[in-house]
């Protein structure tokens, strides 16, 4: 479900998410970044808009080229746009290259800390054309609402600049609140401005955030995924800069990554049919896994903060910590290897994961070496406990004496802890060759300094132990058993920690004045007060509608109508009064009687014979001044279907309920008064 459960003026929750309407309540936008600040990353970023520039020229004019190959017969015009179409591909060719170096610059996005931590992958944010929407919407307001469009500029000028705001958000907290506030004011537009049956006559363009490739659509759906996308994407740099040394850094970084994950995923079930590859299931199913290996990474380095270093079983936990991060690596770059996504994600990105991968596998190994040969063996109290904790430590059991004899004997500990140094260097060795094939990584010096000093140290540790009278055979070291403490968590956007305020309330309450309805021309309506009062029944809040009309009676005779909505009393907008405050006015007018302003939904008369039976029940009949909010806009958003599916190439399903439901009844209830 998107997020906008429509609120009441008070701003009550419903459905995860805040959203006020009353006039009183002003937008408080941020703002973003200095597009013009010559940071590491914003000229990175500026380096991404320029090269997604380049890109969409060259592949007009490949698309031109095309279409005039296939057009004409002469074959030397033909030769010449051959000839164009090559060098235009090889532009490209050079283009896509120079963006994935954009994308594999890892190192602008981590922490300035001196700590030597293994860098993340983040994400740089889709990029986004400018967007003018003032001339549609006036047009719209003036077509539809029958609004002098001129009126709403301030508005559209002020959700115009919110949207060139979002466009360079913060890397903070700030910048993420930017990103939501004007994720969630994409419902108010939504629900206001694009009607079911036409669009509004806009493209929204972005750029693919790995390749450049640029897509347009009209759908409204397609700039909330991608605004969707670039919340998980900043998720990534927070989570990145993190300085992984400390362990609030940490828990700040499995936090980001963690909600990373949650958007990602979000996007990929809540919408389909993406016209960009970066926000195609394969490509979200990819990043969802790499956020969540991540978040297992920090997790191994928060246990290794945490646990005491010569504690027997605080290291099998971390070797099982390790192992457990091996295996969702391993995930990724299985994932990153499948048809769809092979040739899409950077060979830098998919070499760091193999090397990772690798990596801690040799770290999982060189901790069980380093718990069987550094810590003394166990006491009869101890062993017990160790002896629970080995057996289920291993995927098969390894080769030798039995269990408890491999823990109480030092030389078989050494043996076992051997057999498991020389796994760790094999696979150190192993991550340090792939990182070498990969000329990107090769200038990253942090983690060649990283791998470096993981290999060094597992040397080190196998010369200490190896004996020169050693003359039996080093055996094979069965694989560790993956296990975690902190299993991570995918958490979906909570779109109710940023309040937001229709800019457009000034329309009206979209329970009525909306996109999806249609209503007949406004009318001016005189009325005087005769003996039994005006001779309607209202009927709810904002707007208040006329619930029936006495035939014969001062309503009736003026022509107002059956499920009327008044919109206006003596000039006074009434679009957003509680019933009290209507009944107040109408009680307040003398005998020059009173002016209303009322509409009429399209599809909402009730049929005649409906209308007859009941007006012949309230001829006769007297009720309560009694009010309520029936026809509150919060009861008709719970009406609507918990589970939206949004897709790329339609809105999203509206309630077919009309405001008015045109049931009929045949006294005046406790829920109506009569006037």
């Amino acid at each position: 479900m998107m997020p906008g459960e429509e609120e009441s003026p008070g701003g009550d929750r419903d459905g995860g998410l805040v959203l006020l309407h009353g006039p009183k309540s002003g937008s408080t936008r941020k703002q973003g970044c200095d597009p013009f600040a010559q940071t590491q990353r914003s000229k990175l970023q500026h380096r991404r808009a320029r090269i997604n520039q380049q890109i969409n020229k060259e592949m007009r004019m490949r698309a031109g080229a095309e279409n005039l190959f296939r057009a004409t017969s002469n074959h030397k015009v033909k030769e010449t746009v051959a000839l164009e179409l090559s060098y235009v591909n090889s532009n490209l060719q050079l283009l896509k290259e120079e963006l994935e170096e954009l994308n594999s610059s890892v190192d602008v996005y981590q922490n300035d800390s001196e700590s030597i931590s293994v860098p993340m992958i983040p994400l740089g944010l889709k990029e986004t054309k400018e967007l003018d929407l003032l001339v549609p919407l006036k047009d719209f307001i003036s077509e539809h609402y029958g609004e002098e469009g001129v009126l709403f500029e301030k508005e559209i000028k002020e959700f115009m600049e919110l949207r060139q705001a979002m466009r360079t958000p913060s890397r903070n907290e700030a910048g993420l609140e930017l990103l939501m506030e004007y994720y969630n004011q994409l419902y108010f537009l939504d629900s206001r401005f694009f009607p079911p049956t036409k669009t509004l006559g806009v493209f929204f363009h972005w750029y693919d955030s790995l390749t450049g490739v640029p897509s347009h659509q009209r759908a409204l759906a397609f700039e909330k995924g991608s605004v969707l996308f670039n919340l998980g994407a900043l998720h990534t740099q927070i989570g990145a800069r993190q300085d992984r040394a400390s362990l609030p850094g940490l828990t700040q970084a499995i936090d980001a990554f963690q909600k990373a994950a949650g958007a990602f995923n979000y996007l990929k079930e809540n919408f389909s049919n993406a016209p960009s590859l970066d926000m195609s299931a394969a490509s979200l199913t990819m990043l969802v896994r790499l956020m969540v290996a991540q978040v297992q990474e920090c997790v191994f380095e928060k246990m290794t903060l945490l646990r005491a270093q010569n504690d027997f079983l605080a290291r099998l936990q971390l070797a099982q910590e390790a192992a457990r991060v091996e295996e969702v690596y391993s995930l990724v770059h299985q994932t990153m290897g499948q048809p769809h996504v092979k040739d899409y994600v950077p060979f830098s990105w998919t070499t760091m994961v193999h090397v990772k991968s690798e990596h801690f596998k040799a770290l999982s190994h060189y901790f069980a070496a380093i718990a069987l040969c550094d810590c003394p063996a166990p006491s009869d109290a101890e062993l017990l406990e160790q002896e629970k904790a080995f057996l289920q430590f291993h995927v098969t059991m390894p080769e030798g004496p039995s269990l408890r004899v491999l823990l109480q004997d030092p030389e078989e500990r050494r043996k076992l802890g051997k057999a498991h140094l020389k796994k760790a260097i094999m696979k150190h060795e192993e991550a340090m060759r792939i990182h070498g094939l990969c000329k990107i990584l090769r200038k990253m010096d942090i983690l060649q300094e990283v791998l470096s000093f993981a290999h060094k140290r597992s040397l080190s540790k196998y010369s200490e132990i190896d004996h020169e009278e050693d003359f039996f055979e080093t055996g094979e070291a069965p694989d560790i058993h993956p296990k975690t403490h902190q299993k991570p968590e995918i958490k979906s956007p909570n779109f109710s920690q940023v309040k937001v305020t229709d800019l457009f309330h000034r329309l009206g309450p979209l329970s009525v004045f909306s996109a999806k309805n249609k209503w007949y021309p406004a009318r001016r309506v005189h009325l005087m007060r005769g003996e039994n009062g005006f001779g309607f029944t209202l009927r709810g809040d904002s707007p208040v509608l006329i619930a029936g009309v006495i035939p014969g009676g001062c309503a009736a005779e003026a022509g107002l109508k059956e499920g009327d909505y008044i919109i206006s009393v003596n000039g006074k907008d009434c679009k957003w009064s509680k019933h009290a405050e209507v009944v107040q006015l109408l009680k307040s007018t003398g005998k020059e009687g009173v002016d209303i302003g009322v509409i009429t939904l399209q599809g909402s008369e009730c049929p005649k014979a409906q209308v007859d039976r009941k007006a012949a029940v309230m001829s006769s009949g007297s009720g309560m001044l009694k009010s309520n909010k029936e026809n509150s806009r919060k009861s008709l958003m719970n009406s609507k279907s918990a589970s939206t599916l949004l897709v790329w190439s339609k809105k999203s399903k509206r309630s077919k309920k009309s405001t008015y439901s045109g049931v009929p009844f045949t006294a005046v209830g406790d829920n109506e008064a009569m006037y």
